[in-house]
């Protein structure tokens, strides 16, 4: 079992919904520090203001940071501050597939995830000096199905998926000590959900969206994160977890194997 007791973590999109709960509920498991990634400046320091008048001062930085563009400096800050960093959440991400945001969703759920945990690779691997730790990278439920309202969102999770997934794999995980852990959340009460926020690549797929989203099983913010600690302290490297509907985490990674399996057959024949 890993512990989050005196652990020095990395969340994006810290600063509201999913992001917010899980620094609120590191913090009272003993994160040592914080370093709170977000583009929205007022609710990040409204954050660091609330859990550092609670939990100590120094326990949570928040630093303002579009990741797509400030990633490398707000990391080196981060770690010029804390000295070293055991845990990178990437969490940040956009669910929209209008036409004026696509770009940016692929640029913030693909190409900064990446990054980002390319970038904690090089510094923790055990085997360039570093002290090993744990990347969580977030995905969805959407990265284990197929719907034809959310295209572009769906294919980045997938990737998500794919990428932590092999980063994960036994091999690396052998000569780095790095740990690559993947999350699947279902619908979550979050702004992500808001109707101003969703997109579709139409007009009529939008109003499709609004109304499959409230058919779907919702769970809390909070049981989300309950999920991502459960998987955190349990999970091994290359593992994946499904986090939905209230319940407790659910490790799939299996599910997962037994699906490439299928869809690799006559590959390497």
């Amino acid at each position: 079992m890993y512990e989050v007791k005196d652990k020095v973590f990395l969340v994006t999109g810290a600063a509201s919904g999913i992001g917010a709960v899980v620094v609120r509920s590191l913090l009272e498991n003993g994160a040592k520090h914080i370093a709170a990634l977000d583009i929205d400046e007022p609710q990040g320091t409204a954050l660091e203001k609330e859990l550092s008048k609670k939990h100590g001062q120094n326990r949570i930085r928040f630093i303002e940071c579009d990741i797509t563009v400030q990633l490398h400096n707000a990391v080196d800050t981060a770690i010029q501050e804390f000295g070293y960093i055991d845990v990178v959440i990437n969490n940040a991400g956009i669910m929209s597939d209008s036409p004026d945001v696509y770009l940016k969703e692929i640029a913030v759920n693909v190409t900064a995830l990446i990054t980002s945990s390319l970038k904690a690779y090089e510094w923790m691997r055990q085997d360039r000096g570093g002290k090993g730790g744990t990347i969580i990278n977030i995905s969805s439920i959407v990265g284990l199905m197929q719907s034809p309202l959310l295209p572009i969102y769906s294919a980045t999770k997938s990737a998500v998926l794919q990428f932590s997934n092999c980063l994960g794999m036994e091999p690396n995980y052998a000569l780095s000590g790095v740990r690559v852990l993947t999350i699947c959340f279902g619908c979550t009460e979050t702004p992500l959900l808001d109707d101003q926020k969703l997109g579709g690549f139409t007009k009529e797929i939008k109003e499709k969206i609004q109304i499959g989203i409230k058919k779907l099983p919702q769970q809390s913010a909070q049981s989300a994160a309950d999920g991502l600690l459960a998987a955190y302290r349990n999970g091994g490297s290359g593992s994946t977890w499904l986090v939905t509907s209230n319940r407790q985490a659910e490790e799939i990674t299996q599910n997962v194997k037994d699906a490439y399996k299928i869809l690799s057959q006559g590959v390497l024949d």
